[in-house]
C-alpha cells in the first residue's frame, strides 16, 4: 500500500508538470498542431481567449477572441464574420505562412492572407493585449496581426487610422444585429481628405458623427479610466489609447445601432460601465443645423442659432431656439473686400467641418489679416501642438458642423463679419485708424532712409558672370533690421530649415513681409553657393520665380531676403495628408505649367541659360493665390553662348531628382532640369515621392513604377486617390505620358521646356511614346544599395542636399 501510494503521488506530479508544460504553451499554435473547435487558446497572462463560439439562436460558428478573466461573454473581434461555419465542424491551421480556418472538408472560409511561406518555425500567439499575431518563433516583429482587421471593437493599444507606408487603414465596423456579427452598415473610421479627422459612417458615404479636430500630434488627458493619443506625420495618422491603470479594463465599440460606446469593467457589480456615448444628443447628429448655424443647449434642449451676420435661409427669425432647419444660414450682406469687416469671436465650440481649410504655419496675430487678405476666407481659429508649434486655420466657404461644447471645449472661432456688426465698433475703427497712421508714418521714414542709404552708396556690387564687366547694386540690410524683423530670429517664426540654414518669416517696417535665409555656422554650403544665389536671381524676373529683395553681409553674418510665399512648399501640399486634398486637378495643373514656364525662362528667355540642379517640391514655394515660383538658385550654374553640356567632379542635388547622366557621370545640361521636372511632374500627378515610394508588387521607385503601368496600359493607377471624383481624365493622362517622355534615359531623347509647354497647353499637340526611364530605380532589401542603369551604386556613392523649401 505505501508503494502504491508513492507511485500515484508520483503519477500525479509528473501529470502535474505535464499540464503545466501544455498549459505554458496554451497562447501558441504551430504548423504541426492546429486548433480543433472545442480548443482554445489562452494569452500567458490569462486575459484573452481564442476560440470557436456560436451566438443565441444561430448555428452558426465564427473564430473569435473574447475577454477571459470576466464573467461576461464580451467578443471584442471575429476573423470569419463575413462566412461562417455552417454544419460541419471547423479547425484553424498555419499553412503556407497564413492562418487559415477550414471546414470539415477541407475548404478554406477564411485566411490572414499573410503570405505564402512555407516554414516549420512560424507561430500564431495571442497576447495579453488581445492581439493575435503570426511571426516567425523567437521574433519580436509579425508577419501579421489581428489589431491591424478590427471588427467593432477598439482595444487599448489598437490604432485607428492610416499607416502610409504600406497603405494600410484600419477601421471599425458594427455588427449587424446583436446576434449577427457580419459587417453592419455602421463604421468609424479616420477621414484623411483634408486634415484628418475621425468620422461616424452609414452605408460607407453619410456622415453622422464628426469627432473634434485637433491640429498636430497630441496627447490628451482630460479623463481618469484611459489616456487617449492622436498622431499625424508622414508616415501614419491614428487614434489610439491606453488605460491609465494597466489593470483597469475598457473597451470602445461602434454599437449596431450606430452608438459609439466606452465602457469599463466594474469588480463590484462585475458587469461592463457605460462611460459615455457618441453622439450623445442632437447637437452631436453631423450637420444638425445646416451650414453657418451652430447648435446650442439651453435648460437641456438643443436648438440651432445663426452664426452672426448670417440669417437663416428660410426666413425665419433668427433669435428663436427652434430652428431645426436642414437649409442653414446664409450671408446677410456678401462680402466685398472694400468695405470695413473684422471678426466676432464665438468662445468654446467644435470647430467647423474641414472642407475647404488652409492651414498656416504663422503668428497667431497675423491669422486675421491673413483672412481678410482673402475675399473667400469666411473665418479663422489658431491652432497650436504639443510640440509648442504655433499657426492657424482659415477656412473658406460654408461653415458646417458647430456646435457649443462648454463642459469641455476650449477652442475659440472668428467669424468674418461687417464692422457694424462687431460691438464696439466706433472705438475699433478709431484704433484701427490710429495703427494706420502709425504704420504710414514709419512706412515713409523707411522709405527716406533707404533712400538716404542708397545715395550714400551702401549697396553691395556683384559681377553677374565671370569675365562680364557689368556690375549691379543689391538693396541691403543690416542685422538689426533683420533681427527687429523676425522677432529676434525667434523659433516661432521659424518657417524651414535647408542645407544652407535656418529660414525665418518676418514683416519690415513699411508692413512688407519677408523670407530671411540666415547661412549657419554649421551648413553644407558657403560663400560661394551664397553669391551664386545674389549673382543669379537678383535681376531675374519672372512670375515663377521667387522674387529676391536684397542680402545681409555683417561680419560673419550672411543672409538672403526673399519675398514671403505664405503657402509655402509644394511639397506640403502633395505629400503631406494634411493637404493633399486640398489640391484639385486644376490647381495641380496650374502649378505643374507654372513650374514648366519658370524653367523654360531660365533655360532660353533669359540672358544666360540656367541651369537649376535642383529642381524638387520642396524648392518650389507657393503665394497665396497657389502660383509657384522656383527657389534656391545655389546650385545653379550658368551656360553661356553656344554651350550645350558641362561636366563637374562635385555631384550635387537630391536623391530621387538627378538624371542618370548627371548621378553617374556628372555632366549637367538643360536636359538634366527637364528630368528632374519630369520627377516632379509625376509625384504631383501621383502624390508620391519619387525616392521614398513602396509598391507591395515591386522594388521601383515611383519612376519604374510609373513605367511599369504604363507599359501594362494602366497608368490610370498611379493618379492621386485624394484628388476630386470628377476630373478630364484625357488632361491627366497626358500629364503622366509628358512626366514619362522627361525622364527618359537618353538626354537626346526628352523633349525640351518650349515643347513640354505646347504638349501641355495645346491637347492637339502630338505625343511621342516613351521610352524606358533613365533612373529604372530598383532598391536592394537591404536599402544600402540601388540599382541605376543595371549598374549597383552604395549609398555612399551619391551625394546629396537636403534643402527645404519655404
Amino acid at each position: 500500500m505505501r508503494f502504491l501510494r508513492s507511485s500515484t503521488l508520483l503519477w500525479s506530479f509528473l501529470a502535474s508538470l505535464l499540464l503545466l508544460e501544455f498549459c505554458a504553451s496554451m497562447d501558441s499554435l504551430n504548423q504541426s498542431r492546429p486548433m480543433s473547435e472545442g480548443d482554445t487558446l489562452i494569452s500567458a497572462g490569462g486575459k484573452f481567449q481564442l476560440g470557436f463560439f456560436s451566438t443565441n439562436n444561430s448555428s452558426n460558428r465564427y473564430l473569435g477572441i473574447w475577454f477571459h478573466n470576466i464573467p461576461a461573454s464580451t467578443i471584442v473581434w471575429v476573423a470569419n464574420r463575413d462566412k461562417p461555419l455552417g454544419g460541419s465542424p471547423g479547425s484553424l491551421k498555419i499553412e503556407q505562412g497564413n492562418l487559415t480556418i477550414e471546414d470539415s472538408s477541407g475548404e478554406a472560409v477564411w485566411s490572414s492572407n499573410s503570405g505564402n511561406l512555407s516554414s516549420s518555425s512560424i507561430i500564431a500567439t495571442l497576447l495579453d493585449s488581445g492581439n493575435l499575431v503570426l511571426k516567425y518563433d523567437n521574433s519580436e516583429s509579425y508577419l501579421w496581426q489581428s489589431f491591424d482587421h478590427p471588427t467593432d471593437m477598439l482595444l487599448a493599444e489598437m490604432k485607428l487610422g492610416w499607416d502610409f507606408k504600406v497603405g494600410l487603414e484600419r477601421h471599425i465596423r458594427s455588427w449587424t444585429s446583436m446576434e449577427d456579427p457580419s459587417p453592419g452598415r455602421f463604421s468609424y473610421r479616420m477621414d484623411i481628405r483634408g486634415f484628418p479627422q475621425i468620422r461616424l459612417f452609414e452605408s460607407n458615404t453619410t456622415s453622422r458623427y464628426r469627432s473634434i479636430p485637433h491640429f498636430g500630434s497630441i496627447q490628451a488627458t482630460n479623463n481618469l479610466v484611459f489616456i487617449p493619443t492622436l498622431v499625424y506625420d508622414s508616415q501614419e495618422a491614428y487614434y489610439s489609447y491606453v488605460p491609465h491603470d494597466q489593470n483597469t479594463l475598457t473597451r470602445f465599440v461602434m454599437n449596431y445601432t450606430g452608438k459609439l460606446q466606452r465602457y469599463m469593467w466594474n469588480n463590484q457589480a462585475l458587469n461592463w460601465t457605460l462611460l459615455y456615448e457618441l453622439p450623445s444628443d442632437s447637437c452631436d447628429e453631423y450637420a444638425k443645423c445646416g451650414p453657418n448655424a451652430v447648435c446650442v443647449t439651453v435648460n437641456s434642449l438643443q436648438s440651432c442659432k445663426c452664426l452672426t451676420g448670417y440669417v437663416p435661409k428660410s426666413g425665419q427669425d433668427s433669435d428663436t431656439l427652434n430652428l431645426w432647419y436642414s437649409g442653414g444660414c446664409t450671408r446677410k450682406n456678401p462680402f466685398n473686400c472694400s468695405g470695413p469687416e473684422g471678426f466676432k469671436r464665438v468662445k468654446k465650440v467644435k470647430l467647423p467641418d474641414l472642407l475647404q481649410f488652409e492651414m498656416i504655419n504663422s503668428l497667431i496675430q497675423e491669422c486675421e489679416q491673413m483672412c481678410l487678405r482673402n475675399c473667400t476666407c469666411t473665418a479663422y481659429a489658431s491652432t497650436s501642438d504639443s510640440r509648442g508649434g504655433r499657426g492657424c486655420v482659415l477656412w473658406f466657404g460654408d461653415l458646417l458642423d458647430i456646435r457649443e461644447i462648454n463642459d469641455y471645449g476650449n477652442e475659440d472661432l472668428f467669424i468674418r463679419v461687417m464692422a457694424s456688426e462687431i460691438e464696439g465698433n466706433s472705438k475699433r475703427r478709431k484704433w484701427v485708424l490710429a495703427v494706420a497712421v502709425v504704420l504710414s508714418v514709419a512706412s515713409a521714414m523707411f522709405c527716406l532712409w533707404a533712400f538716404w542709404r542708397r545715395r550714400k552708396g551702401e549697396g553691395v556690387r556683384f559681377n553677374v558672370h565671370a569675365g562680364e564687366q557689368e556690375n549691379f547694386e543689391l538693396p541691403t540690410f543690416d542685422v538689426v533690421m533683420i533681427s527687429q524683423a523676425t522677432n529676434n530670429f525667434s523659433h516661432y517664426n521659424k518657417i524651414g530649415e535647408g542645407g544652407f540654414g535656418p529660414v525665418y518669416k518676418g514683416q519690415l517696417p513699411n508692413g512688407q513681409e519677408i523670407a530671411a535665409k540666415r547661412l549657419s555656422e554649421t551648413s553644407r554650403q558657403g560663400l560661394n553657393e551664397f553669391k551664386n544665389e545674389v549673382m543669379l536671381i537678383a535681376k531675374l524676373q519672372h512670375r515663377n520665380l521667387v522674387k529676391l529683395l536684397g542680402c545681409c553681409i555683417e561680419g560673419e553674418e550672411r543672409m538672403l531676403v526673399y519675398e514671403y510665399m505664405p503657402n509655402g512648399s509644394l511639397d506640403t501640399f502633395i505629400f503631406g495628408t494634411k493637404r493633399g486634398s486640398c489640391l484639385a486637378w486644376r490647381r495641380r495643373l496650374n502649378i505643374i505649367v507654372g513650374i514648366a514656364r519658370g524653367l523654360l525662362y531660365l533655360h532660353r528667355d533669359s540672358r544666360l541659360t540656367i541651369i537649376h540642379r535642383d529642381l524638387k517640391a520642396s524648392n518650389m514655394l507657393l503665394d497665396s493665390e497657389m502660383n509657384p515660383k522656383i527657389s534656391d538658385f545655389g546650385m545653379a550654374r550658368t551656360f553661356a553662348g553656344d554651350q550645350l553640356l558641362e561636366k563637374t567632379k562635385r555631384i550635387v542635388g537630391t536623391y530621387g531628382y538627378m538624371s542618370p547622366e548627371y548621378a553617374v557621370d556628372g555632366l549637367f545640361s538643360v536636359k538634366s532640369d527637364v528630368f528632374s521636372f519630369g520627377v516632379l511632374l509625376l509625384e504631383i500627378v501621383s502624390g508620391k515621392r519619387n525616392r521614398e515610394f513602396h509598391h507591395t508588387d515591386n522594388h521601383f521607385n515611383l519612376l519604374g513604377h510609373a513605367w511599369k503601368l504604363w507599359i501594362e496600359g494602366k497608368a490610370h493607377e498611379l493618379i492621386d486617390a485624394r484628388m476630386e471624383d470628377s476630373f478630364p481624365f484625357s488632361e491627366v493622362m497626358r500629364c503622366i505620358q509628358v512626366g514619362l517622355l522627361c525622364v527618359q534615359k537618353r538626354p537626346e531623347d526628352r523633349p525640351t521646356m518650349s515643347s513640354v509647354l505646347l504638349m501641355l497647353d495645346s491637347v492637339s499637340a502630338t505625343l511621342l511614346q516613351p521610352q524606358e526611364p533613365g533612373f529604372y530605380m530598383e532598391r536592394f532589401p537591404n536599402g544600402n544599395s540601388i540599382v541605376i542603369n543595371g549598374r549597383e551604386y552604395g549609398s555612399n556613392e551619391i551625394s546629396e542636399t537636403q534643402l527645404q523649401g519655404r
